[in-house]
Order: structure tokens, then sequence, then C-alpha cells
């Protein structure tokens, strides 16, 4: 199939262009405990209602959303991500919420990666933003199998998360929970094989991934951040899903 440029430029401009705005929303969003007592949704660490807040080793929201070279950072990855995802798709309805999703993605995987949080602040709107683009899409279109297999995709990968950490909240937080109801949908909308590849993949590649920077001692022993690898995993799964999973491509 040929790659149609006017999509990979728009997908990639779009996408840097949200993620180097996406900084300032981030200043606005409350910071957990201590800094905010009355922001503890935001918090991404999974513990029981018992557990005792400690001071955390991160910086603040706002902190990470000053740095002087963040917005260009994120614009970078973000067009890189979203003409990917443009020369995958070309003119077509799911370009619109992969470009929001590649620069949302670009801001939450930093901030995880710094913070081990994923602010419900960012991810809920992102949610009703994709959900409105995917409504309007099946208006226009009048197709219900995508919207049937994203409704299924975000119930399997909500279950998906949401079983390990409750079973051992220390294996993830619940920000990541929250957040993989939203890639589900996406790649459920996509396909089977994407949905398939694209939750497994978050769980391989950060289990290898985290495990070798443990062994180096780039990362503590008891936790990596989760939502780099979600983001990199629905990439993947979008991109290679039919290929590596033939037998559930549509």
């Amino acid at each position: 199939m040929a790659v149609e440029v006017g999509a990979v430029l728009v997908g990639a401009t779009a996408a840097a262009a949200l993620a180097a705005v996406l900084p300032a929303a981030l200043a606005r969003v409350p910071d957990p405990p201590p800094y905010d007592d009355e922001a503890d949704d935001e918090v991404d660490a999974g513990a029981g209602p018992d557990a005792v807040a400690e001071a955390p080793a991160y910086p603040t929201f706002a902190e990470l959303a000053a740095a002087p070279a963040l917005p260009l950072g994120l614009a970078v990855v973000a067009a890189l991500t979203g003409g990917l995802l443009g020369a995958h798709t070309g003119w077509a309805w799911p370009l619109t919420w992969l470009v929001v999703l590649a620069g949302v993605g670009a801001l939450l995987s930093w901030v995880d990666l710094r913070t081990y949080l994923l602010p419900t602040r960012i991810i809920y709107p992102t949610y009703a933003v994709v959900a409105l683009l995917m409504a309007t899409a099946w208006v226009v279109e009048g197709d219900g199998a995508p919207v049937r297999r994203a409704a299924w995709g975000l119930g399997i990968a909500l279950f998906c998360y949401w079983l390990p950490w409750r079973i051992n909240a220390s294996w993830m937080g619940f920000g990541d929970v929250r957040l993989s109801g939203l890639l589900g949908a996406v790649l459920g909308w996509a396909g089977w094989a994407e949905l398939a590849l694209g939750l497994y993949l978050p769980f391989l590649l950060g289990g290898v991934v985290g495990g070798v920077l443990m062994l180096l001692r780039v990362l503590g022993r008891s936790s990596y951040p989760l939502g780099p690898f979600m983001f990199l995993g629905t990439l993947l799964g979008l991109l290679l899903g039919p290929s590596v999973l033939p037998g559930l491509a549509a």
C-alpha cells in the first residue's frame, strides 16, 4: 500500500503541536500528597487504603512542565509517532484520535519516567476526546463493528490490568489500570490482532527492559514505570498486529 504523504505530514505536525502545548496543561495539574492533600486521585502508586503517604522523591508536575527543552523534546517524539501512524492509517478516521494519543503519550511517558505517576487529569480528558471522535466516525461511516470492538477492547484491557493490580498492588499503579482502558479501546477499534499484540507487548517489553535496567541499577529493584511500555506496545500493536497475528486479522 502506497504511503499517503499528506497523512504523514498532518499526523506528524498535529501530534507535535499538541505535545508542545501539553506541558502548560501539566503545570496546572495538582500534585499528589504531600504537595496537595486534596489531589489523592492523581496518585499512581497503587497503594491500599491503609497506606501512609510518604514524602515523594520526584519533582512536582509544575517543575517538570517548566523544563525549558520539554516542549521541543515532546514535539519531536510525538512528530515521529504521529508520522508513523499517518503512514499506517492514511486518510482515515483513526488518524484523528491516534494523533491525540501520540501527543498525550509523549507527555505521559515522560511524566511516568520521572515520577512513577500518571495524572488522571490528563488521562480522563483524553478518554473524552477519543470517545467523541470515535462516536463521530461511527455516525459518519455508519459501521458499528469497530465501535463494538473498541468497547470490548476497553473492557478486556481494564480487566487485564486491574487483575494484577488487585492481586498485588506493588506490581503496578492504578494509573496504569486507568490508562489501559483508553489504549484498549484504540487497539480494539483497529482490530483483534492489534488488540492482542498491543496488550501483550507492554508486559513483555516492560519485563525484559525493566529487568535489564534493574540489573544495571538504573531503576530500583521494587518497580519501574509501565506507562512508556504501554504506549510503545500500543504503537507496535497497531503497526504490526495483523503481520504478527494474521489469524486474528480482519
